[in-house]
């Protein structure tokens, strides 16, 4: 059913059916008794799903990865789709419209998307009303940036604003250094400016009498010497884990033509091309460090079998983005049954 469905919205400007089917989702739930029925639909519970990563407890392991609710209007609308969590943002201080459209393209031939948003929201205040009306317990996580006019040397004051503004109303922190559709945002991965702006964040934050888990999001275009650095910074800032990873900037072995491809131009590519490059990375960091620390894993997952691929490289939880506009929700139903499936065979159930 949902090819169908797919089918004729892929016809249509991406950015703008996602705002059209937001409002069709919620007009849709809206319907009295249709929650209900969504619930029956896509949301699985079962004891061998329950997570309990960076000290809070997931009713599932699948989430949403940031950029797909960049202003928390839809996460108590994506609960009902099945997601353990939902990840908010990217939010900056200050609202900011992003770079020009078009900055949204499929590339149907490689199941992938290709955008350079810019981090396009309505700033961190309009989150913060929206988030103050939550009345979902879905955990949420707050992804926070740096507006594109803010110098890197200032980049801190923008996340540290974000971070306080947020605080009250998300259950854990990204920090998003890794887009690499904002300007120069890319060179805060390295060692030294990474170490700083994580640093001074875990200071704020150990301020509180609750503390917030802070993880970082990294980009899959890193170095295996980058990747030692990543490590070395985890450890030594005591930062909550890491998600891999980001969109890449890579166009390599991609079957969408040169012509296609020169013709959309720059911007993070994600979906079944990443796929391998994230289950990698996920790999060396649990393997390099010992388990030391947490990963989410994202990039590229499009069935049940690519998040146990996650899982097996050493994900603790797994997020979705491409895989869930080009799957449906169903998806989320199908991973987490695959993974009940799996641990009651583990425990001689079957």
């Amino acid at each position: 059913m949902y090819k169908i469905i797919r089918s004729v919205l892929f016809q249509f400007d991406p950015e703008k059916v996602h705002h059209f089917t937001a409002k069709a989702m919620h007009s849709m739930l809206s319907i009295p008794g249709m929650k209900s029925i969504w619930r029956k639909l896509f949301v699985v519970n079962h004891p061998l799903l329950e997570r309990e990563v960076f000290g809070l407890k997931f009713k599932n392991p699948v989430g949403l990865g940031a950029g797909f609710d960049k202003d928390a209007k839809m996460y108590t609308d994506l609960a009902y789709c099945g997601f353990g969590f939902i990840e908010i943002g990217t939010v900056t201080p200050v609202g900011q419209p992003g770079n020009d459209k078009p900055r949204l393209f499929r590339v149907t031939a490689d199941s992938g998307i290709i955008n350079r948003m810019g981090f396009n929201n309505e700033g961190v205040d309009a989150a913060v009303e929206r988030l103050k009306g939550r009345n979902s317990d879905v955990i949420i996580g707050g992804n926070i940036g740096k507006n594109k006019n803010t110098p890197n040397e200032e980049a801190f004051s923008d996340y540290l604003i974000s971070f306080r503004k947020l605080f009250d109303y998300v259950d854990y922190f990204v920090v998003n250094v890794s887009s690499p559709n904002t300007p120069n945002l890319r060179d805060l991965q390295e060692k030294e400016p990474l170490k700083r702006l994580l640093s001074d964040l875990m200071g704020e934050n150990n301020g509180y009498q609750s503390p917030k888990p802070i993880l970082l999001k990294i980009a899959p275009d890193l170095t295996d010497g980058q990747l030692d650095d990543i490590i070395e910074i985890v450890a030594e800032t005591n930062i909550h884990g890491v998600i891999a990873t980001n969109t890449t900037i890579s166009r390599s072995g991609l079957k969408t033509n040169a012509t296609e491809l020169e013709a959309i131009g720059a911007g993070g590519l994600s979906g079944k091309p990443v796929k391998n490059r994230s289950t990698e990375v996920i790999r060396y960091l649990a393997q390099k460090s010992g388990k030391a620390f947490p990963i989410i894993g994202i990039g590229g997952i499009h069935s049940a079998e690519d998040a146990l691929e996650k899982l097996d490289a050493g994900a603790d939880l797994i997020q979705l983005y491409t895989g869930f506009i080009y799957e449906g929700p169903g998806l989320i139903k199908k991973i987490n049954k695959a993974i009940i499936k799996r641990n009651l065979k583990a425990h001689g159930n079957s």
